[in-house]
């Protein structure tokens, strides 16, 4: 109307060409005066609204929470690695606030494969941006630094509702802080395990790792490493041990189906040649019950033959080299040398494909060692009147069996430990931990001159600091995997938890069940009462802190755990110990003490006490060795104290989500060993609050016995010693398997290799998986996994040196 246009139209007369003059002028005036908010309009609209589309087709996953610069690229740098192999998913990350300016870098870098949406996983609208419906899994995130770890659970429970509730088919991974929040998730109504849905407790995890390195010093190193995703480059520069150890650094675990060829073979020989033929390292299977039920992960399995089509867990530098298990072929490849050779062949009739006879093995024929053990457990009285366990005389026969058949009620590794009169209950409901009747804390705790009256040794020394209201942390996951039922009960290492007895009252209800634990009301900086807990004869010294950071300075969260540390280091011990034998009248605290004969002189000075510390902030690692030259910038599995298994922090648990993600059976199957052997029966009882219950031994529940364990064993005696004159490892691997069944995994190394003996300043480092022409020295430790005795181990396993 107010346009010129081509005089088609036009006012004819003076009063209408007057009212469009007014009428351009008032228009022109109100469009003006709207242009401000209009401005302010387009300047407010966020750049991170909008809607996700997914214009290339891909598969994208959610991933909320706590998302910080520090927490996404942590993330990102491990779930697009380039080991991983064809990772075509995008990454949507959805939080509240716009990212920062350092935040908004990464997410320029990495444009093509993130997108990043402002909203809140509280709001539909906002799930509908995202399109979490749509989405391959929505992944969250906790902060492992917050203040109130029950508080950081309960927000990121309350996300994994309000997703379930949009959409309760969708597969959701979630960090939490706490164990016992774990039961919160078994409200939710479309939670399903079998779906994919996960929880991954850090507390859980972080203290089932330290508590293996109790076990072998060192294997929580190589547990992060392994699911951990990193390339790994040796340097001529570099001291020979940091290349063998980033050697080990390089491999990570994977998961292949096994080619018909291993059909019928036993686990044994499947993995005898996988390491010899394809230099692989298969870990562990999936098994298919015959009744139908959910499939199993069985490490080290004896016995069993492989079926069809079976799922192999393998250690690998790449999934392209765990290849070769899906592609090996008897008839094509038999006579191949070169494992980079093994591609996928044309031949039609796969050897063995019904019916597989075993396969001969492929390494030369090794003689057995002989069982030279030294210092067996178990051992006759010269008169031989008795049996004699650990140097005390026993009543009980050690044959317990009746007819070829176990009595119901009646262990037979608990039979010299027990009153059967007395005691029928000795494990869990679910056969998987040892158990005892619920003990008051007044039974377990000594005073200082109570712990000078007993020579403890072989134990386990936790210094724990805590207020009276820390935040729990935990404790029965690091005591439960000690209990774990595949051990023999006087294989149980004695646990003597140094900290205030307040805040031990407080996690007393977990632990009440568990045996041989007692605790010293003092502190982890007295060296009075680290001397009367025989500190220096401990097989582990565990560091841990329940305080909370502080958020004025939050690198001084490490302050007691590491003053501790350098406290012990400082320590010398006289080389003469007294054997003090507990007396018959005193606290039931001394009564359970278990064998109180010194096995060996302790180290005299405290640097040569095995120690792990766990740490909140990585960079603090740098004041655990005095001797390292590490620069302060240096990734946390980069540095010596990591590289030798002396220090631990959360933050390498960040991997696991990713690797969750692509491999859901890999969480099962690191949470099988490092927790013991929680099942998800195990985790519906605990959920109840009640803590573990008594069961009573029967033929079913003692047959959860039989699953491998985590060992150590030394080259330098024993009857694995002469491979430690310098034969390879293929060699060891290979007669450990066939004459043990144990199942090498990779070696504990003196640093200085030049060292025939250790002294005070001796370290160890960790090499995962070594190759197959790697020298043994005779001061190695071997990192093993170890197949239940079910009368007595065949190997005395030495004492942790370093």
């Amino acid at each position: 109307m107010s346009t010129v246009g081509y005089g088609d139209v036009s006012c004819q007369t003076v009063l209408g060409k007057m009212f469009l003059i007014l009428f351009i002028l008032v228009g022109l005036a109100l469009f003006a005066s709207s242009i401000p908010e209009i401005i302010d309009l387009i300047g407010t609209r966020s750049k991170y609204g909008g809607c996700y589309k997914n214009e290339r087709g891909r598969r994208h996953i959610v991933v909320c929470g706590h998302i910080t610069y520090e927490s996404v690229s942590h993330f990102l740098k491990d779930f697009l690695h380039e080991d991983r192999e064809d990772v075509d998913v995008e990454v949507v990350f959805l939080h509240r606030a716009e990212p920062d300016l350092e935040f908004e870098g990464l997410l320029k870098r990495q444009h093509t494969r993130v997108k990043y949406f402002q909203g809140s996983l509280m709001n539909a609208m906002d799930l509908e941006r995202a399109k979490v419906h749509e989405a391959d899994a929505c992944l969250v995130l906790a902060n492992k630094y917050c203040p109130d770890p029950d508080a950081e659970d309960a927000a990121n429970i309350m996300r994994v509702i309000s997703i379930k509730n949009y959409s309760d088919d969708i597969r959701v991974i979630i960090q939490l802080m706490q164990y016992h929040n774990k039961a919160y998730l078994l409200n939710i109504p479309s939670w399903d395990w079998k779906q994919g849905d996960d929880v991954i407790c850090l507390a859980e995890l972080k203290l089932g790792f330290i508590a293996q390195s109790c076990l072998a010093p060192g294997f929580s190193t190589m547990m992060a490493n392994l699911f951990a995703m990193r390339s790994f480059k040796t340097s001529p520069d570099m001291a020979a041990w940091q290349n063998d150890y980033l050697q080990g650094t390089g491999c990570e675990m994977y998961t292949e189906t096994l080619s018909p060829t291993f059909t019928g073979m036993t686990f044994s020989q499947a993995s005898e040649l996988c390491f010899v033929k394809l230099k692989l390292l298969l870990l562990a299977i999936e098994v298919k019950p015959e009744d139908g039920g959910d499939p199993k992960i069985s490490i080290n399995p004896r016995r069993s033959k492989l079926p069809t089509n079976t799922v192999g867990f393998f250690i690998a530098q790449s999934a392209e080299e765990v290849k070769r298990a899906w592609f090996y072929c008897k008839a094509c490849h038999e006579d191949v040398k070169d494992e980079n050779l093994i591609k996928k062949c044309k031949c039609k009739h796969l050897a063995n494909k019904t019916g597989a006879t075993p396969a001969t093995p492929f390494s030369a024929a090794l003689s057995k060692p002989l069982l030279n053990i030294k210092n067996s457990v178990m051992a006759k009285e010269e008169n031989g009147s008795k049996p004699v366990m650990n140097g005390r005389p026993t009543n009980k026969p050690a044959d317990q069996q009746k007819n070829g058949k176990m009595e119901v009620g009646i262990a037979d590794d608990q039979a010299k430990d027990f009153d059967f009169a007395k005691t029928e209950m000795k494990y869990d409901s679910t056969g998987m931990f040892h158990w005892t009747p619920a003990r008051s804390i007044e039974d377990c705790i000594l005073d200082r001159n109570q712990a000078a009256m007993t020579v403890l040794n072989g134990h386990v020394v936790v210094c724990l600091f805590a207020d009276p209201d820390s935040p729990l942390i935990g404790l029965r996951n690091l005591v439960m995997p000690l209990r774990a039922s595949n051990f023999h009960y006087h294989e149980l290492k004695h646990v003597v938890i140094v900290g205030a007895v307040d805040y031990l009252r407080r996690e007393w209800k977990t632990l009440q069940n568990l045996p041989k634990i007692s605790v010293l009301n003092g502190s982890p900086l007295s060296r009075a009462d680290l001397r009367a807990v025989n500190v220096n004869l401990c097989d582990m010294c565990v560091i841990l802190s329940a305080k909370v950071p502080s958020n004025d300075d939050p690198t001084l969260a490490d302050k007691e755990a590491i003053l501790a540390s350098l406290n012990i280091k400082a320590m010398t011990f006289g080389d003469i110990i007294t054997n003090i034998e507990s007396m018959g009248d005193s606290k039931d605290a001394l009564n359970n003490m278990g064998d109180t004969t010194v096995k060996r002189p302790g180290p005299i000075y405290g640097t040569n006490v095995p120690m792990i510390t766990e740490l909140v902030n990585d960079s603090n690692v740098q004041f655990l060795d005095q001797d390292d030259d590490d620069d302060p910038d240096t990734e946390l599995y980069l540095t010596q104290p990591f590289a030798c298994g002396t220090a631990f922090a959360v933050s390498v648990l960040d991997s696991l989500m990713s690797t969750t993600y692509f491999n859901q059976n890999a969480l099962t199957l690191i949470r099988s060993l490092i927790t013991g052997g929680a099942t998800p029966e195990l985790e519906i009882i605990l959920a109840e609050g009640a803590g573990l219950r008594g069961g009573y031994s029967t033929p079913d529940t003692l047959s959860h016995r039989d699953r491998c364990r985590v060992g150590q064993i030394s080259l330098s005696d024993g009857p694995l010693a002469t491979f430690g004159e310098g034969r390879k490892y293929q060699d060891l691997f290979v007669a450990s398997l066939r004459n043990y069944g144990m199942l090498c995994i990779g070696l504990y190394r003196l640093r200085d290799a030049a060292l025939t003996t250790v002294d005070a300043t001796s370290k160890r480092y960790v090499i995962t998986n070594p190759p197959f022409d790697f020298g043994l020295l005779p001061t190695d430790q071997v990192y093993v996994l170890l197949p239940f005795e079910r009368k007595q181990s065949r190997f005395s396993f030495s004492e942790t040196e370093v």
